[in-house]
């Protein structure tokens, strides 16, 4: 997969007075350094920084529904009310207008366009915003656009001479950590998808959906589960107590606000084991390989949420908890252990012992 620069503008967004890694838009400013035609491209520097990485956009992995809350790669699809067109929609058209530049002056106003529109985006840094027009070689004469942005970064110097050793570098970049939007979205290649794009920023940053205000997301899987989970706590919550005034009502609604908002959760022992597995039957529809993990004690268990019932059990033993897992083997990792060598007792053996098991109580040194 090759593609062809057909043309590239670059920009330097500058914080005036402040700091380059400035959040502080108000002082932010921006220069237009040069806009160069697909044959001025291959003989630049530019060319040498950016080698490869055009197919490492097009080819870093994503999902429509990502596996963690805040992935850095995103599937965004543009919103348009129903009935109206692709067209209506203004993100789109600052790429189509891009797209349809036959020459450097017209894509440069283009991406100047592009680059005011950038600087009301909310933490905006300073750095190098880089927009490029380019075909992907055998297939349609079709052009994507790249918008890379690279911040400048701290402390950086070049080794000098003997005697001053090493010279401070104003507005250094690099490719490492380069955020990047890719239009449009190819789900392979030379297959696109002109109502999606990608893009790439750092997961505790949202450079791309500030800017994209007219694009959607998938929700992550977290977040799906989380919204039906809550559904079907609220549709049991309605079910139990018809009456919205109903004080026990309102008292358990307060609860679940309080436990929803909690990053440590514990059991909360309010639905019966059916109607847990009824539940999770419906999540593990949206996504069957959806995990499962919790600690219990000091101990970290992870399974997934489909073996919940089947072979993850939970119980209670004398007031406290206890976890039942079952597999058909066991797997130790490098290291050995007496453990590996044990002849498993019965799970009646186990659970008698248990149940004779006396709670010990931490001793404090106070008298009971």
């Amino acid at each position: 997969m090759k593609f062809m620069v057909q043309m590239l503008s670059f920009f330097v967004i500058q914080a005036e007075g402040q700091e380059s890694s400035s959040t502080n838009n108000t002082n932010l400013s921006y220069k237009h350094f040069q806009t160069l035609d697909g044959e001025e491209y291959i003989d630049s520097e530019i060319q040498r920084f950016l080698s490869g990485e055009f197919n490492r956009i097009a080819k870093r992995k994503v999902e429509k529904n990502p596996s963690a809350e805040h992935a850095p790669t995103k599937i965004g699809r543009f919103i348009v009310e129903p009935e109206y067109g692709l067209d209506s929609n203004p993100n789109f058209n600052m790429f189509a207008r891009m797209r349809a530049a036959s020459d450097k002056q017209e894509f440069q106003d283009a991406c100047d366009d592009v680059v005011r529109a950038y600087l009301d985006t909310s933490a905006v840094r300073g750095g190098a915003l880089i927009a490029v027009q380019a075909t992907l070689e055998n297939y349609s004469e079709d052009p994507f656009i790249f918008l890379l942005k690279c911040d400048f970064e701290q402390k950086i110097a070049r080794i000098s001479d003997e005697r001053s050793l090493v010279n401070q570098v104003e507005m250094a970049i690099s490719a490492r950590s380069m955020k990047s939007i890719m239009y449009p979205y190819m789900l392979e290649e030379g297959m696109v998808d002109d109502w999606e794009l990608k893009i790439h920023q750092t997961s505790h940053a949202r450079y791309f959906e500030d800017f994209l205000k007219f694009v959607t997301y998938e929700q992550s899987i977290p977040e799906m589960v989380n919204d039906h989970v809550m559904g079907y706590v609220q549709q049991f919550v309605e079910t139990k107590w018809p009456d919205e005034t109903h004080e026990e009502r309102q008292q358990v609604e307060r609860e679940i606000e309080l436990w929803a908002a909690s990053e440590k959760r514990d059991i909360q022992e309010k639905w019966e084991p059916a109607e847990v597995v009824e539940a999770a039957e419906r999540i593990i529809q949206i996504k069957p390989e959806i995990e499962l993990k919790f600690r219990i004690g000091d101990t970290v268990v992870k399974g997934k949420l489909a073996d919940f019932g089947d072979t993850i059990h939970f119980s209670k033993l004398n007031g406290r908890y206890a976890v039942i897992l079952e597999g058909d083997s066991f797997v130790f990792d490098k290291g050995f252990s007496p453990v590996e060598l044990l002849q498993p007792e019965t799970f009646q053996e186990v659970a008698e012992r248990l149940i004779n098991k006396k709670t010990e109580k931490p001793d404090d040194g106070m008298p009971y």
